[in-house]
C-alpha cells in the first residue's frame, strides 16, 4: 500500500498537522479559489493533534472558537464519495520535533478565544492557520516557523478577487485587507519543515 492511498490504518504522533477539505459552502470557496495546497488539494481548515491518556484530540480554531475537538468528531466534518474523511496528515521533520511539546502548550492556553473572522493576524482572536503559526512561532522562541505572506482574495482562475470574498467582507463593513500579513492551511501544507504521511479519504482536486 502507498502511504498516501487513503486509509483510516495510521498512527498519528502529538504534534501531526491535520489538512482537512471543510466543506463551509461559499467561504470555503472563496478559501480554496486562492490558496492551492499540497498536491493541488482543496485546504480549508488545519488542527493540532494531541494524544491525552488513550483519547485523541484535535487543538483547532473553528467558530465560534479555539478549542479541543476529539479526532472522531474532526475526521467525521467531511467526507469523500466513499465515506472517508477528506484529510491528510503533515509531520514535523525531526530536526523541529523538539519544538512540539510548547507549540501544545501554546495552543492549549488559547482555548476559548474566539474565532477570528476578520481574517486578521495580531488580535485576540484566531482563525485556524493563525492558531498554527501563532503556537509554532511562540515554541521557536518568537522566531517565524511558518512565515506569514502577504494575502491575496484573488481567484486563480480569473485574475480578479473572488466574488465570495466580496462579498465576505461587504458583510462585515470593511475593505478586503489585501496585502496584509495572514496564512493559510493550504500555504503550511506546502512547507518544507513538515512531510505528508498519510490521507485518510480523498479531497478535491488532489493530483497523484
Amino acid at each position: 500500500m502507498s502511504y498516501l492511498e487513503p486509509s483510516y490504518d495510521f498512527s498519528l504522533d502529538d504534534g501531526d498537522l491535520l489538512f482537512q477539505d471543510l466543506a463551509c459552502r461559499f467561504l470555503c470557496e472563496a478559501i480554496e479559489s486562492v490558496t492551492p495546497g499540497y498536491r493541488n488539494a482543496d485546504i480549508t481548515h488545519i488542527g493540532i493533534y494531541e494524544k491525552v491518556g488513550s483519547q485523541d484530540f484535535v487543538i483547532e480554531a473553528i467558530p465560534p472558537e479555539v478549542t479541543v475537538t476529539p479526532l472522531a468528531e474532526f475526521l467525521s466534518r467531511s467526507k469523500d464519495d466513499f465515506e472517508r474523511p477528506s484529510v491528510f496528515v503533515g509531520r514535523l521533520r525531526d530536526e523541529y520535533r523538539r519544538l512540539i511539546p510548547a507549540v501544545i502548550e501554546k495552543a492549549l492556553e488559547l482555548k476559548g478565544l474566539p474565532y477570528d473572522r476578520f481574517y486578521l493576524s495580531g488580535e485576540d482572536a484566531y482563525y485556524c492557520s493563525e492558531l498554527v503559526v501563532d503556537a509554532f512561532r511562540h515554541a521557536n522562541d518568537d522566531e517565524d516557523f511558518f512565515p506569514e505572506q502577504p494575502m491575496s482574495f484573488i481567484d486563480r482562475n480569473t485574475g480578479e478577487i473572488h466574488e465570495n470574498w466580496e462579498r465576505y467582507y461587504n458583510r462585515l463593513g470593511m475593505e478586503i485587507p489585501v496585502g496584509e500579513l495572514g496564512s493559510s492551511p493550504g500555504e503550511i501544507s506546502l512547507s518544507p519543515k513538515i512531510e505528508i504521511l498519510h490521507r485518510y479519504g480523498f479531497l478535491t482536486h488532489w493530483e497523484e
